[in-house]
């Protein structure tokens, strides 16, 4: 049959793989394949692995890829439910070739099309024109693939993505290479004297460089750019749901804090009547760090467990720092040492955690010296780079993992090993990462780094929803009280609220003349955890990013179009319907895009737009946020921190516009994995314009799991 089949020329060393075209193969056969959820191949190499999720393994399977290190369980009942599509790709279009020990594969791209992801970037979203060298490292200031979530997966606004599972460092062109026999090849042109010669011709390809003899690949479906996002993160095990206290407010005090300095600070942010859930303890809560013991420093720590419990008391959990760097004088070193490579971080043992033994020993210690004794979260720090600090690619580990494998997949193993040890508690966690990869959507950890850049900071929070990483834009000082306010408006609308005082010592108070702003985002941030539980809870189950790119949103297409010489440029969704538009020191106004649809400001109800470009002026004390025509918007009252196990919060609901509306609001007891064993609740929240009147009414899905008082005050705004 023309077109299906691979074609496979051994000549001397050289391997040639040419894939069929499954999107020629009867539908009714694709959606029999998506059913089965079986390695079946078709005639043209590919296997349906799930729903619209395609995959091939080119050359030999290798041992350790990414989403074998993230070890996550895809979600085939969620994918299941989403539509099925045809394979999105020519596959005639698409080669693969392994020479002499290397895989070189071939996508091809259309002249429109636009590609984003291939990691976390953060001061371009469109890389098409790009070349990338995707390693695991501390970002530089550039985009150029070394950064600390150098995913491989990249998605189109064709509608479809494309994951490499490799846990090599990959060379990536994307959309630079111009082949010889190209399909598509770039208009010849006379630089001497045509004024439109271009250095860098069109090409018609993704061209990726893999430094192994083989790689599995996957092909996502769409239709939309979102569809393909949530079957990326279905297939990663969906996304993460915090506890609730994670995500209230989070203090990072400075290093050398002891335990009276903590107590002090907890009280400080009470007599401030500021929120605070969690406090985290930098490098000096261990007898040593860089390298590290992992046990307490007994003179600034004299009874850690009696700190912690005090600190529960008043309603505050604990979140440790720690790098992986085994000491040696800390108690793990003479039985770790076996178990480790053969160059140190620090003068610190790298373990060799692809063996069990290493990860049982470090669980065991983790458990009784941290977890039993009530730590509630970690900060993994340096697992990321730089290459003079971390060990070197000629290191040898005792696993025969090479030392390039170790570094691209080293921060999701820790994230796997510390956040099986939680679920074995039945404890949900929240934490810190500093280097993650593909396949950590179901992880527990949100990246953060050491660069500062407000406004790169945001790109790469809308980047993030590309890629399946969650990302906070932290604050740690800042020149002038306006920057510190546009700083800390940004993180309240984040996946982690954070305040990181480890170097500096400042306080969410520290330039007194915006406190009170300051306080009323943080505080509008608790009002809203019924709407972003609600986020996250879909991110768990339907694989919606929380926090997403315009890209991702209904009527992208149009608003690209509305005016070619403005790019859309630091905004994104929070949830199903608040649009975030960020403002940064200096400017009193800004220009927000709008999508199709009726758009009304968030405070005050007024009607501001309909998928057209707008100007704001939103003065010092607001973010710029806008809500969808017809949205539902769950808070509740203000408060400190996030509710108890049990507690019954107040509804106060915010409808939106003129169109009628309708909310599905999650909840659960906040804490466990209960709701892993059906202790939660899906319940309905509508409103229905009748007799001249709004209607509104509250379906509880599960009374048990429903934790809010059913006597709601509703506010119709936008009328």
């Amino acid at each position: 049959m023309p077109g299906c089949g691979h074609a496979i020329d051994s000549i001397q060393n050289r391997k040639i793989i040419q894939a069929g075209n499954p999107g020629k193969l009867k539908f009714s056969l694709v959606i029999a394949l998506s059913m089965l959820y079986l390695p079946l191949i078709s005639q043209s190499g590919w296997s349906v692995v799930a729903n619209s999720v395609w995959k091939i393994t080119v050359g030999k399977k290798q041992p350790i890829t990414l989403l074998s290190a993230a070890n996550s369980a895809p979600k085939y009942d969620a994918l299941e439910s989403l539509e099925r599509v045809p394979f999105p790709l020519d596959s005639t279009k698409i080669h693969f070739e392994v020479i002499d020990g290397k895989t070189y594969l071939r996508f091809p791209l259309q002249r429109a099309e636009e590609i984003y992801g291939f990691g976390l970037n953060f001061q371009t979203q469109n890389q098409r024109g790009r070349i990338l060298n995707l390693h695991v490292d501390h970002y530089g200031g550039q985009d150029n693939g070394r950064t600390h979530a150098p995913v491989p997966f990249y998605l189109s606004t064709e509608g479809y993505g494309v994951l490499i599972d490799a846990a090599q460092y990959l060379t990536v062109y994307a959309g630079t290479a111009v082949r010889v026999e190209a399909d598509d090849p770039p208009q010849l042109m006379d630089r001497n004297t045509n004024p439109a010669w271009q250095a860098q011709p069109y090409s018609d390809a993704v061209e990726v460089l893999v430094p192994a003899d083989g790689v599995e690949v996957y092909v996502f479906g769409g239709p939309s750019m979102l569809r393909v996002v949530q079957r990326y993160n279905l297939y990663c095990g969906g996304g993460y749901l915090p506890p609730k206290w994670g995500l209230g407010f989070t203090q990072r005090v400075p290093t050398l804090y002891n335990a009276e300095a903590i107590l002090q600070e907890a009280d400080e942010f009470a007599a401030h009547d500021f929120p605070l859930d969690f406090i985290g303890l930098e490098p000096g809560w261990q007898s040593m760090a860089y390298p590290c013991t992992f046990e307490w420093d007994d003179s600034r720590y004299p009874d850690p467990q009696g700190l912690l419990s005090q600190l529960s008391v008043k309603g505050i959990r604990t979140n440790l720092w720690l790098n992986p760097y085994v000491s040696p004088i800390a108690s793990l070193y003479d039985s770790i040492r076996p178990y480790s490579g053969s160059h140190t971080v620090w003068n610190g043992l790298v373990a060799d955690f692809t063996l069990a033994q290493p990860r049982e020993m470090f669980r065991q210690h983790f458990m009784k010296n941290l977890l039993n004794i009530g730590v509630s979260g970690f900060k993994i720090d340096e697992v990321d780079g730089f290459d003079s600090w971390l060990w070197p690619d000629v290191a040898r580990f005792p696993s025969g993992t090479p030392a390039e494998v170790m570094r691209q997949t080293y921060g999701l193993t820790l994230q796997r090993m510390t956040a099986e040890w939680f679920h074995e508690k039945n404890q949900r966690t929240y934490g810190l990462v500093r280097g993650s990869n593909a396949g950590a959507s179901a992880l527990p950890y949100v990246l953060y780094n050491d660069y500062y850049s407000h406004k790169d900071f945001i790109t790469a929070l809308i980047n993030s929803s590309f890629i399946g990483v969650l990302w906070t834009p932290e604050v740690r000082a800042s020149d002038s009280a306006e920057e510190w306010l546009r700083r800390m408006q940004s993180v309240c609308f984040s996946p982690m609220a954070m305040l990181n005082a480890w170097s500096s010592g400042t306080k969410p108070w520290s330039f007194p003349e915006v406190e009170e702003e300051v306080r009323a985002v943080a505080r509008l941030r608790m009002q809203l955890l019924p709407y972003l539980y609600t986020a996250f809870a879909r991110y768990q189950k339907e694989g919606i990013p929380p926090f997403r790119a315009m890209q991702l949103e209904d009527g992208y297409d149009a608003l690209s179009k509305l005016d070619a010489t403005l790019a859309i440029r630091y905004q994104y969704m929070m949830g199903e319907s608040l649009l975030v538009a960020p403002m940064f020191a200096g400017d009193s106004t800004r220009q927000v895009a709008l999508p199709p649809g009726k758009w009304f400001d968030f405070y005050t109800g007024a009607y501001v737009g309909d998928g057209e470009w707008i100007t704001v002026k939103p003065g010092l004390e607001h973010i710029p946020l806008f809500v969808k025509d017809g949205a539902i918007i769950p808070m509740t009252a203000p408060r400190n921190q996030a509710p108890l196990p049990g507690e019954k919060l107040s509804l106060v609901v915010r409808k939106y516009g003129q169109q009628e509306g309708r909310y599905m609001l999650y909840d659960d007891d906040g804490v466990s994995f209960d709701y892993e064993k059906g202790a939660f609740s899906w319940s309905e929240l509508t409103a229905k314009f009748e007799n001249g009147a709004w209607k509104p009414e509250l379906k509880i899905g599960n009374t048990a799991a429903f934790n809010y008082s059913q006597n709601i005050t509703w506010i119709f705004m936008g009328q």
